[in-house]
């Protein structure tokens, strides 16, 4: 036993507005995703010179400032 044959017209208009919706709210994140990625611009911080035996904290290896 196979999938019950259904012609196209027989699938639901909601559907066939939902596939494009879902596509470009997919294009959309992306997009802003790589929006932000690029247009985002940390600060510089301070950073530890030497770090605090037993603090658990590690200094940059470079400083970006």
């Amino acid at each position: 036993m196979g999938w019950p044959e259904r012609k196209r017209s027989q699938i639901s208009p909601v559907i066939w507005l939902l596939i494009p919706a879902a596509l470009l709210l997919f294009a959309g994140a992306n997009t802003h995703l790589v929006y932000v990625a690029f247009s985002s611009q940390p600060e510089c911080v301070d950073h530890l010179k030497v770090p605090k035996p037993g603090s658990g904290r590690f200094r940059a290896a470079n400083s970006d400032c």
